[in-house]
This record gives structure tokens, sequence and C-alpha cells, in this order.
């Protein structure tokens, strides 16, 4: 009689881009394809499922409609992320978009037949994890959708919105995103307008995790002085190893643990190699080094994983999500045991969330 094989740890992510892709789709069905799978992106239900991804943070991002600054305006690149433009953009397309991206993630829900739950809390994701079910939590990553008042806010929290990036990597009323330089310092300009300030205050007040991946190194300091919450960066990694303005340095790390917040650690190529280059020959190694530079200055409790998705270029050997036990595997064989294991692959995000949304 055939043994069945072991369930693999469950994998819990602080970002991935899948709605952004599913939503800029010319035709076809969007809800379909994610439920269904396809051979585009690098996340869908299938591929989960392969992989052990239990579920993450679902970003919704806007697409800027400038010039394209060398970029494509939020189309799926070549190599299988997607390259932006850092031009702004306008409150209200922030808001059209992010209300149809919203609704693409409930709709995917509503037709999953329990085999998606949009969660609310972190007794919610672990009844996913425990019964299979992909536990999907909703990010705005880039606050241009929201008003001066927080009417918005306070509208998009009661639909289910638990994870707020003040900034993507541009400028907008709430603070200066950090651009994609390598090398360079975080510290690439300044921090968060006063609006930004009030932001902070708004979701501490909601108790929305804030995100801070995205922020340059001054709007960093800014939530760390203002925030009552664990200090956040969903998917960024260690700058000591990648120089990349993306990137933590060492002392923003230790603010971090003195918080008891969390890192989870980005798998985009860019933000892992030394040249910051986009080339997918990159080992998972390289995942692990970052974990274990992390884990140096964070300490166990204090490292995720933050994929990044549909939204970045992975290493060939992982390839999309269900890779993801490959990664696992890469950590067996440095001889971390299972506890250590568990703590990143979903354990540490459950612990942080429960500590900022309760």
């Amino acid at each position: 009689m055939r043994v069945p094989s072991p369930r693999p740890i469950p994998i819990f992510d602080g970002h991935n881009d899948v709605l952004l892709r599913l939503h800029r789709r010319a035709s076809a069905d969007a809800v379909a394809a994610f439920l269904d799978g396809e051979d585009k992106g690098q996340l869908d239900l299938p591929k989960a499922r392969a992989g052990g991804f239990g579920g993450g943070l679902f970003a919704i991002f806007v697409p800027s409609t400038g010039p394209k600054n060398g970029a494509e305006t939020g189309a799926l690149a070549s190599d299988g992320g997607i390259a932006f433009s850092t031009a702004g953009v306008d409150m209200t397309q922030a808001q059209r978009t992010v209300f149809a991206m919203m609704a693409l993630l409930y709709r995917i829900e509503a037709r999953s037949a329990g085999r998606l739950q949009v969660c609310r809390d972190v007794g919610d994701i672990k009844s996913c994890l425990d019964d299979g079910v992909l536990a999907a939590v909703l990010h705005v990553e880039g606050a241009e959708a929201i008003d001066a008042n927080f009417e918005l806010l306070d509208v998009l929290h009661a639909a289910g919105l638990r994870s707020l990036g003040p900034v993507w990597s541009r400028p907008n009323a709430f603070g200066h995103g950090v651009p994609f330089r390598c090398p360079s310092s975080p510290d690439t300009g300044p921090g968060l307008t006063d609006l930004g300030k009030m932001l902070i205050g708004a979701c501490n007040r909601l108790k929305i995790l804030v995100d801070l991946s995205h922020l340059n190194e001054r709007g960093f300091w800014d939530v760390a002085k203002i925030s009552n919450a664990p200090l956040v960066a969903t998917h960024s990694n260690a700058h000591a190893i990648s120089p990349h303005s993306r990137n933590l340095t060492d002392k923003q790390l230790a603010a971090i643990r003195n918080s008891k917040g969390l890192v989870g650690v980005n798998f985009a190529v860019g933000f892992l190699r030394s040249d910051g280059g986009r080339d997918t020959n990159t080992p998972i190694e390289l995942v692990v080094r970052h974990i274990e530079h992390l884990l140096e200055h964070l300490g166990e409790d204090g490292v995720g994983f933050g994929s990044d998705f549909d939204g970045a270029p992975m290493p060939a050997e992982l390839g999309n999500a269900a890779g993801l036990q490959k990664i696992v595997d890469a950590l067996r064989r440095r001889g971390y045991r299972k506890p250590l294991i568990e703590k990143l692959c979903f354990r540490n995000w459950l612990r942080v969330l429960q500590q900022t949304w309760q």
C-alpha cells in the first residue's frame, strides 16, 4: 500500500502582485485563470498548492500612466516580472484601480468553492492553513487612493484591508518612495510628509499593518518614531549583501528587531544579487544567505518570506510558487530544524500580524 507523502510546511508570504497581473489581462477570464491555473505568471491556485503556498498579503498596486522613464508602465516584462514607471497617479485613477482589484479578489473568493478565503484576522489565517484553504489578506501598495481625511481608509478597512504601504517607489502626498538604484544607500531624499505622518496614526488606530518596504530611509525613521506597532518590511532584503536602495541596512534591521517586527525575504533577483542585476541565473542559496543575515540581526522570530511573485523576475531554480519547497529543502540542507523552518515559513508572520491587529 502506497503511503501518502507528508504535507509540506505551509508558507505564508508577505507580498505578491498576482492581482495586478490578472487585472491587466486584455482578454479571457481572470478569475478562471487564477483558479484553474495557466502557463503565464508566477502565482495561481494550482501553483500555490504545488509549492505549499498557504496564503499571504495580496497587493493592490496602481500602475503609473506617465512617461515610462525606461520602464513599462505596469506591463508584464519578458522575464516574468512587472516593470513600472515611477510617474505619479491621481486619486481618481487610483481609487478606480483599487476598487477593481479588490472586486477581482472577492470574485475569486466567491467562485473558488471554498478554496480561497479573504482573511481579516489571524484566526481566519490559521483556519485556512489548517484546512488547506488559500488565505488572502488585502494589502494596498502605495496610498494614492487615500483622501486627506482618511475616509476611504475607514471604508477599505471595513472591506477587509489589513496592510498598507504609504508609498511605492515614487513620491505621493504621503511621502517619498525609495528609487530603484544599485549600488545606493536607501537614504535618497525626504521622508514622510505631515499628511503621511497622520496616515501612520490612522493606520495604528485601525490596526492596519504599515509596510516599510518601499519607503526611503528617512521615511523609515519617521515611521519608527510615530508608530506604536511592530515595524514590518513585507518584501525587502539585506543591504549588506545586496547594496540596493530597496534593501535594509543593519541599523534599520536593529530598529525592526527592537520593535519585535519582521522582514519578509524578497526572492526578486535584483534585490538578492550584489550587482542588482536581473539575471535569473541566480541560485536559491543566495536567498538562504539573505535569510541567514536577517536571522543574525533580527533573531529567529523576525524573519519570514516576502516573495514578490508576479512582480519581479525570480531565480530560475525557483521558477514560481510551485517551487517554494526548494527553499525549504535548501534550509534543511543547511541544518535548519523543523521549529525554525516553521517560524520562517508561517509562524513569524502569524505572530507579527496578531500583535499588529489585536
